[in-house]
């Protein structure tokens, strides 16, 4: 039974990796608003830290649901809007490619509080922003919201993830390219 372990991973991963853009893709625009502003009600009742940046960003790209899967080779799709004054000022996709030890699937959501007009010009003029290069993002986790408040805020965007399901060790925003889509 343990020697057919490996086999059903690869073949559950293979699945969602065939499907995930399906269940990652919003139906309509009206669907992804929905599902946008679900996820950040969320994100702030369980990180009081993300609503106090929301009164202070200039912009939130918000990424309600994005699935990762992979056995050797993986991936992750996911699709998402910007907010700027509280309205929709775009759509765009996430995606990560990725290779190493690493076998299962997940999804979760993410948030990037956009803080500087630098950040924002930078999503605009790119024709796909890979967090990791450019405008610089520090990744939140509790470590570092015991130490941020708004005084102490000088980045240029700071993402949350959150609502985290599944079998796969460990998800990260580096190396995801953040591109518009239209809807």
């Amino acid at each position: 039974m343990t020697a057919l372990r490996p086999l059903f991973l690869a073949l559950v991963s293979l699945i969602v990796l065939m499907t995930a853009p399906s269940y990652a893709n919003a139906a309509t625009a009206q669907d992804l608003n929905r599902d946008s502003q679900q996820a950040l009600q969320r994100l702030y009742r369980t990180n009081p830290l993300a609503e106090s940046l929301s009164h202070s960003a200039k912009a939130i790209l918000i990424f309600p649901n994005v699935i990762k899967a992979g056995l050797v080779f993986g991936g992750s799709y996911g699709e998402g809007e910007l907010l700027e004054n509280s309205k929709v000022t775009g759509y765009f996709n996430s995606v990560t490619g990725s290779w190493g030890l690493q076998a299962g699937a997940q999804s979760y959501g993410y948030v990037v509080f956009l803080m500087t007009d630098k950040a924002i010009s930078y999503l605009d003029k790119t024709q796909g922003w890979e967090i990791g290069v450019g405008p610089t993002v520090v990744m939140v986790d509790e470590g570092v919201a015991k130490n941020l408040s708004t005084s102490t805020m000088k980045e240029d965007a700071y993402a949350f993830i959150f609502g985290q399901q599944g079998l796969m060790a460990g998800v990260s925003v580096e190396g995801s390219k953040i591109s518009r889509i239209h809807r």
